[in-house]
């Protein structure tokens, strides 16, 4: 994420530095978004990979997935607290600076919400503040959309068990450029599984299938699975396996295994499946 000038109302905001682990208790602030002077955190919560669901107006709502702060704050003994209103242009300002907006915003004297986004790379942050009594006491929940980093791969060994059972298995680990059929460095792992199952069993063939989620058009999404299965097969013989055991094909996204109605649907939708030939 990159780094802030100073804020309206002397809030500066720093480039982040390290990360956080899997789950973190954070006593202080976000690594680019701090506190307002004034304040200090009661909670603070980090995970690598969560979700929040933001409040658009008009009864609708996003929901975003990434890497994931909560915070409460609460005005320190002794110190005037500042407005609803004045938090709000904090940090709204903050965030338009960077071509961010004010996506949407309740907020009276007493408190209220709001939801405030802005571009972050390729990605996007998100921040949902709340404010009560008065601006004493306030909210912040961000999150900075990311992929899930996988960390648990299924092993060779299980891929043959699934395979003996089923005569097919979903892989999930095989990860792709958006909208591309370049295979992402994350997916080594679970190739070389794949490779190491082929090598144990000098017998087994497989057909390599791609599936797509049902965003964008049918005819796209059938040669992009196809192009990703191929690209499949290529990594696979770069590891040693011969081409003549493995055939690919594509079926877009005319065989769904879940609702493509959300994101979490889509994606077991967006799928690599080896069948037994």
């Amino acid at each position: 994420m990159r780094a802030f000038p100073a804020l309206v109302g002397a809030i500066a905001l720093f480039t982040v530095v390290g990360t956080a682990a899997a789950l973190q208790e954070v006593s202080s602030d976000h690594p680019s978004i701090p506190k307002f002077p004034g304040y200090s955190a009661v909670t603070g919560v980090a995970h690598d990979f969560g979700s929040y669901d933001f409040d658009l107006g008009n009864e609708k709502t996003k929901h975003v997935e990434g890497k994931t702060w909560s915070f409460e704050y609460q005005i320190d003994e002794g110190k005037r607290a500042a407005s609803p209103l004045e938090l709000l242009r904090n940090y709204g300002n903050a965030f338009k600076a960077h071509g961010g907006k004010i996506v949407m915003q309740q907020m009276g004297n007493g408190g209220g919400e709001a939801t405030i986004s802005m571009p972050n790379g390729g990605g996007e942050t998100w921040l949902h503040l709340g404010v009560n009594n008065n601006g004493e006491q306030y909210m912040l929940d961000i999150v900075e959309t990311a992929p899930m980093e996988q960390k648990i791969e299924i092993s060779a060994d299980e891929m043959a068990a699934q395979l003996a059972s089923s005569g097919h298995i979903a892989l999930y680990g095989i990860h792709f450029a958006t909208a591309k059929a370049e295979i992402t460095a994350d997916s080594a792992a679970v190739l070389d599984e794949v490779s190491k199952l082929l090598k144990k069993e000098p017998g087994l063939k497989l057909t390599i299938e791609g599936h797509t989620d049902n965003v964008g058009q049918k005819a796209a999404n059938l040669d992009l699975s196809k192009r990703r299965a191929a690209a499949v097969k290529a990594a696979l013989v770069e590891r040693g396996v011969a081409a003549s055991r493995l055939s690919t094909d594509g079926f877009g996204d005319t065989k769904p295994v879940s609702d493509n109605k959300s994101e979490d649907g889509r994606a077991k939708n967006r799928r690599v499946e080896l069948v037994k030939s």
